[in-house]
């Protein structure tokens, strides 16, 4: 079957990433559960914190102090590592870097940008950031 120039085969191929196993673009449901599982992490870290109250808006400082810090010096968050996902750059053998993590975190938490994603499933962030979040 032949393909117009413009298009995929999969989610990936046009970043040269494989259509699956390790480095393959991750798919949606793991992304979702490791997203979630960080931020139940967030707030079990931010309750001792807060208690007896609930962590409000508090447990949102937390996120993003451990996204951040996490996805730049580890290129995974504590949720990517138990999905066993990790971030890959756009400039290949080199760290996220804590400006790009910050953005790309920043844009995540407005969860809009993390909504508009491409063929590649790569949100506005990712994209933002120089990211795509792949299998590991």
């Amino acid at each position: 079957m032949m393909t117009a120039p413009d298009e995929q085969l999969y989610p990936g191929e046009r970043l040269g990433l494989p259509e699956t196993g390790p480095s393959s673009v991750a798919p949606w449901g793991r992304r979702i559960g490791a997203f979630l599982l960080d931020v139940v992490i967030s707030a079990a870290l931010t309750v001792p914190f807060t208690l007896p109250n609930a962590p409000k808006n508090w447990s949102l400082l937390t996120f993003a102090v451990l996204y951040t810090g996490t996805s730049a010096f580890l290129g995974r968050t504590l949720g990517m590592i138990a999905t066993h996902l990790r971030l890959a750059s756009d400039r290949p053998g080199r760290r996220l870097g804590l400006i790009r993590a910050l953005v790309r975190t920043a844009l995540l938490m407005v969860l809009i940008p993390a909504i508009i994603s491409n063929s590649d499933r790569r949100g506005l962030h990712d994209r933002c950031s120089g990211t795509t979040v792949v299998t590991d």
